[in-house]
């Protein structure tokens, strides 16, 4: 409406200038007005000069409106009625369309706003690998995953384990893999995907990592308990018949050879058939014992989680765990960072795996010169508490470290494969891990991660 009101009176001024020259035509043609030419001729100059500046004010105002458009200058305004009719409502226009432009672009960076809080919430790491070989992190979660180290290569990957490296280099768009990660004392399993995006004529990879360690531990502690369930089951529905015959069998030829007692060849094959059903009574018993020890490992109760200073339970471990090792001369010592570090969990189940690592390490060491474990606990860089015990024993072999967790194996003669295929367990039900290394100087260092 102002540009409209504008064309019309800046046209009425044309056609009085065009009337103002028409009348200075006559006056001039016509002898004798020498003072009405003079005058309409300053008349026409005037009218001239009025346009002009009509036509330069707008021109100003136009070039005003035009630079804050452009450089998205919102503040302006164009209280236009001081120039004239007309000016007001040209003013209100460029208000008015300054105004709708500061509103789409606060609504386009409202909706950035939102997507990027969305990303930034996204629990799945999010990263960008750009065709130059640089690396952005998207999301928090991504920054929490590679902790305090510096990551804006694709060489900084192979800080976190050659084979993460590898896998992130080689992936293609739309590749899925699975890759491990190791950062801060802890290895963690990751299932990673690509996807190509092309944005402003560059192109690049999007991939999400996705830890899926806790996943995968309860899905292969689900399995073994459903294997071990339905193997003791099989074997205690067998045994048990074959050592209640056994026993029988035993009184009975018990019986017998007190009937045949004048018969002394008859006594002695007696004695010998005894001798072969106590074996079988004898090691159906130890199976049956053996048996019922995995099925600790498909009872554990939810633990019950409380507060725990870590110092107290190591004196109380140590109090237990270490009974006879200064006649052993095997020496024992322990260190919490800070003093007063805490964890939450079960009390009675941590005590029992520490014990049990302790008793583990007592079996390894002994005969050993220089015996001794070392408990510490401490955070790592990411929050974590982490538990350490380690000991000046053999070592275990890196092929057979790959198994120790595994139920039923068991390097021991006498072992049952149950201690630390328990202690992964009750682990896992705290949301933890459990590994095992190497210490430094010799010997085994077992890791505790809640």
């Amino acid at each position: 409406m102002g540009f409209k009101k504008f064309s019309l009176m800046l046209a009425g001024r044309m056609a009085l200038i065009m009337l103002s020259l028409l009348a200075l035509t006559y006056v001039v043609v016509v002898p004798g007005y020498h003072a009405a030419t003079l005058l309409v001729f300053f008349v026409v100059c005037g009218q001239t000069w009025e346009v002009i500046n009509f036509v330069a004010k707008t021109n100003s105002e136009i070039t005003r409106f035009l630079d804050a458009a452009r450089y998205a200058d919102y503040s302006q305004r164009f209280n236009l009625h001081r120039l004239g009719a007309g000016f007001g409502e040209l003013g209100e226009t460029f208000g008015d369309i300054l105004n709708r432009f500061q509103e789409a672009r606060s609504s386009k960076e409202e909706e950035l706003r939102h997507l990027k809080a969305l990303i930034e919430h996204v629990p799945v790491p999010l990263l960008s690998v750009h065709a130059s070989g640089s690396v952005t992190l998207w999301n928090n979660a991504a920054r929490r995953l590679f902790g305090s180290a510096h990551v804006t290569q694709l060489r900084d990957f192979d800080q976190f384990g050659t084979d993460f490296g590898k896998q992130v280099r080689q992936l293609e768009a739309g590749d899925k893999r699975l890759a491990s990660f190791t950062s801060d004392d802890m290895t963690l399993k990751l299932a990673i995907v690509a996807t190509q995006i092309i944005i402003g004529g560059h192109s690049e990879k999007l991939v999400s990592l996705q830890n899926i360690q806790s996943e995968l531990d309860v899905a292969q502690l689900q399995a073994w308990q459903d294997l071990v369930r339905v193997l003791t089951h099989e074997i205690m529905n067998s045994i048990t018949p074959v050592a209640s015959l056994a026993k029988t069998a035993v009184d009975l030829v018990d019986d017998v050879t007190e009937k045949v007692a004048s018969r002394p060849e008859i006594v002695e094959e007696l004695g010998d058939v005894k001798d072969a059903v106590t074996t079988v009574a004898r090691r159906s018993d130890s199976l049956m014992q053996f048996v019922s020890s995995y099925r600790s490992l498909t009872r554990l109760p939810p633990p019950e989680k409380h507060l725990l200073r870590l110092d107290d339970l190591f004196n109380a471990v140590a109090k237990v765990g270490t009974i006879g090792w200064d006649e052993k001369n095997i020496g024992f010592s322990s260190h919490v960072e800070p003093q007063e570090l805490d964890v939450t969990a079960d009390r009675d189940m941590l005590e029992q795996v520490l014990i049990n690592m302790l008793k583990n390490a007592e079996q390894a060491m002994a005969g050993r010169e220089g015996a001794a474990l070392h408990m510490n606990a401490r955070l790592n860089r990411r929050g974590h508490v982490i538990i350490e015990v380690s000991d000046t024993g053999p070592g275990i072999p890196a092929d057979i470290a790959k198994k120790i967790f595994v139920p039923f194996f068991t390097t021991k003669r006498d072992g049952s494969g149950v201690g630390l295929a328990l202690t992964r367990q009750v682990m896992i039900a705290h949301g933890g891990n459990v590994s095992v290394g190497e210490r430094d100087g010799g010997g085994a260092k077992f890791t505790l991660t809640f």
